[in-house]
C-alpha cells in the first residue's frame, strides 16, 4: 500500500496539477470586458455566446483594444455589431480626413445628438489631433466657431447641414471637395453616418459616463 501510495503521488499527482493549471488557464484566459450600460446588462466575456464571443474577441485584438461605448448593446446583435464595429475601426482609424478634422466631425455629431458619452470620449481625441480647445467650447454650447481654419469651416459647414436640413447645397458640397477631394467628402459623410450610429445606440441605452466624469452638454433647442 505504501508503494502503490507513492506511485499515485508519482504518477496521479502531475496529472492532477496538470488538470488544477488547465482550470487555472481557462480561467485566467476570460478576460475582463469592462463593459458599461444602464438599460441593456453589462456582459461578462464567460456569459457570451459564441458568435458574442467572437464579435468581443475581433474588439479586444483590433485597434480599438476594447468593448467600450456602443458595444455592450450592439453584442446583442453579434453578426451586425461585428460588421457595425469593423465598418467603425475604418471610419476612425483609416479616413482621408486627418484625425484633427474627422474627429471634428464626429464630435458635431455626439453634440447634435447630444449623446454624452460620444461627445466626452471623442472631444478628447479631437483635441488631441490638434483641434483648438475653443473651437470645441463653442461647439459644445451651439455655437458656429470662430477662428477655424478653411479645412475646419468645410468640415463644420458640411456636416451640421447634412445633420439639420438633410441636404448639402451646392456651395458647402464644392467647399467640401475643394478641401477634401472625392473620397474625402466620401469619408466625411460616413463619419457622421457611423456616429449617427453610435449615437443613437448610447442614447437608447443611456449609457454611463465614467466614474467621476460628468455630462457636459444641455439639451440645445432647435
Amino acid at each position: 500500500m505504501k508503494i502503490f501510495g507513492s506511485m499515485a503521488r508519482g504518477v496521479f499527482g502531475p496529472a492532477a496539477a496538470l488538470i488544477c493549471i488547465c482550470a487555472m488557464a481557462q480561467t485566467a484566459a476570460a478576460p475582463d470586458l469592462k463593459l458599461r450600460g444602464d438599460r441593456f446588462k453589462a456582459l461578462k466575456y464567460e456569459n457570451l455566446d459564441p458568435a458574442q464571443k467572437i464579435m468581443a474577441d475581433h474588439l479586444l485584438t483590433g485597434e480599438r483594444a476594447g468593448a467600450n461605448g456602443p458595444f455592450n448593446v450592439m453584442l446583442r446583435s453579434p453578426v451586425m455589431g461585428d460588421l457595425a464595429a469593423e465598418l467603425g475601426s475604418q471610419v476612425r482609424f483609416h479616413s482621408t480626413l486627418p484625425p484633427r478634422l474627422n474627429e471634428f466631425a464626429i464630435i458635431i455629431t455626439g453634440r447634435y445628438w447630444t449623446a454624452q458619452y460620444e461627445w466626452y470620449y471623442h472631444k478628447q481625441l479631437a483635441l488631441k489631433g490638434g483641434l483648438k480647445p475653443e473651437i470645441a467650447d463653442a461647439l459644445a454650447v451651439g455655437k458656429r466657431p470662430a477662428g477655424m481654419q478653411a479645412d475646419e469651416a468645410a468640415v463644420y459647414d458640411f456636416t451640421t447641414e447634412l445633420l439639420n436640413t438633410k441636404h448639402v447645397s451646392d456651395k458647402t458640397f464644392n467647399a467640401a471637395i475643394g478641401q477634401f477631394g472625392e473620397k474625402g467628402v466620401v469619408d466625411l459623410t460616413f463619419a457622421i453616418g457611423f456616429y449617427q450610429l453610435v449615437c443613437s445606440t448610447l442614447n437608447i441605452d443611456r449609457y454611463p459616463m465614467p466614474d467621476g466624469v460628468k455630462p457636459e452638454l444641455k439639451e440645445l433647442k432647435r
